[in-house]
């Protein structure tokens, strides 16, 4: 006969608190003696077969006791942590006043695949998915050491989404590790559902264009990031994850970088600079020049640039802004569409209507270059959240050439490296290693230098252990 629900207040409470939940199961066994509990949608019915549900109609009671000893059940006691297990995949079993927690969880998740947003030509080719348990193996994969720590914490009241911060021990900082945990710890909040949305909340500067926090999808960058001290976030459900402390030089690096020889992996950095350069500035100094500058252009140039402006009805800054404001347009719609019908429209819209302006005379033939290598420019920015931000600046100093011109973009670009330097990451400058001048850094900031000069650990980590290479002679 089955117990009293006053007798077991904990099966009553869960019982109670999945009223009305289609995919959630109750059984019962051995006369009702024991109840069986979990959430149909986010077990592995063959687990829970193999573990529980086989046993179970094949044992006597007697023998029950040896059964809930194995190590697949785990006694516990908190009525709330039942609740929250089982909504996680995980099977309650109720026998007389205990209760027991059976990991049955069998999530539906992609295949580990090729990141999308990340591509390398060289190097690994795997790339995190939404489980975390998976990311987990991918990254204990590659840092097989029992050093390597990992701390769970719960973020949002409702979705209670599993956050992991992971750490090699005797190489990070504890003190980010704690600034870290605090932060998540105090965030209020119902749902949190991808690590973009969480860093928000954890920023120093959350009111900052910039992010301080490095997000990737690489295993390989996150180990790495690792074995330089760094601290690492991940948020179950979000395909990318996060390391901190971060500075602004980190978000121009590709994995990429060190999987070649050290000069072409060098070459490709400072061109990743100059390309940054050239989409902050390429179309604001046109505007500034063909409205207050004209004395700067070649005469040559002169001639070619003001025959194509002839026709053109437009100041240059109402010209460039039309142009920029189009190719984002572009760039969203084909990021929005189907990959082959965003490519189309991609190629296809900006020869369209970049050759129909022209011919309308709404636009210029210099400024379509300019505006085609600033976007171009863009790309090559390896992260996109930093390149959507530099994108954005973009427009700011476009519109303080149009109206103060050579004077507007110096004081537009001193305000983004004042606002900048003021900026930190878990405390550390965001700027480093320009400020605070740390030149052995330079060696894997603005260049690679061979991997034998590659001796410390970054000085923004702050790790109690800074030797990371040693060379045997």
């Amino acid at each position: 006969m089955k117990k009293k629900s006053t007798e077991r207040p904990a099966l009553e409470h869960v019982i109670s608190e999945f009223e009305d939940c289609a995919d959630f199961v109750h059984h019962t066994y051995l006369d009702n003696q024991i109840d069986l509990l979990y959430c149909s949608s986010l077990i592995d019915t063959n687990s829970l077969s193999r573990i529980v549900v086989e046993p179970l109609e094949h044992i006597q009671v007697m023998d029950l006791p040896r059964l809930l000893e194995q190590p697949n059940f785990s006694l516990t006691t908190d009525s709330k942590l039942l609740v929250v297990e089982i909504a996680s995949g995980q099977a309650a079993l109720f026998f007389q006043e205990n209760a027991y927690l059976i990991n049955v969880a069998g999530y539906k998740s992609r295949s580990v695949s090729q990141s999308e947003t990340e591509s390398v030509i060289t190097g690994p080719h795997d790339a995190f998915t939404e489980l975390a348990e998976t990311n987990l193996s991918l990254i204990r994969m590659r840092v097989r050491s029992s050093h390597l720590k990992v701390v769970k914490l719960s973020v949002g009241e409702v979705t209670k989404t599993d956050f992991y911060l992971l750490y090699i021990k005797d190489l990070v900082n504890m003190d980010y590790v704690e600034k870290i945990k605090y932060r998540v710890s105090n965030i209020e909040i119902d749902s949190v559902f991808d690590t973009n949305m969480l860093l928000q909340y954890i920023d120093d500067s959350p009111y900052s264009i910039f992010p301080q926090f490095l997000t990737t999808e690489r295993p390989d960058a996150i180990a790495s990031k690792l074995v330089a001290g760094r601290v690492v976030g991940m948020l179950n459900g979000s395909p990318s994850l996060f390391t901190a402390p971060s500075s602004f030089f980190e978000f121009l690096s590709s994995s990429d970088d060190y999987y070649q020889r050290w000069l072409l992996g060098t070459a490709i950095r400072l061109l990743r600079f100059l390309a940054l350069i050239i989409t902050l500035l390429f179309t604001a100094i046109y505007v500034s020049v063909t409205t207050f500058h004209y004395e700067m252009i070649p005469e040559n140039l002169l001639l070619t640039l003001t025959e194509s402006r002839n026709k053109v009805p437009f100041p240059p800054l109402y010209e460039a802004l039309f142009l920029e404001i189009t190719i984002e347009l572009l760039r969203e719609a084909g990021a929005r569409l189907p990959t082959k019908i965003g490519q189309t429209i991609g190629i296809v819209g900006g020869i369209v209507i970049g050759q129909a302006a022209v011919q309308a005379g709404l636009t210029s033939n210099i400024l379509i270059i300019a505006v085609a290598s600033s976007a171009i420019a863009s790309f090559v920015t390896p992260v996109y959240i930093m390149s959507a931000s530099v994108r954005l600046l973009r427009f700011f100093l476009i519109i303080l050439a149009g109206l103060w011109g050579n004077f507007g973009i110096t004081a537009g670009f001193a305000a983004i490296v004042i606002h900048m330097s003021g900026l930190t990451s878990l405390g550390t400058s965001y700027l480093t290693p320009v400020a605070p001048f740390k030149l052995t850094d330079w060696m894997d900031t603005f260049i690679i230098a061979p991997y034998r000069f590659l001796i410390e650990r970054p000085s923004q980590s702050k790790s109690p252990n800074t030797v990371r290479n040693k060379m045997k002679k």
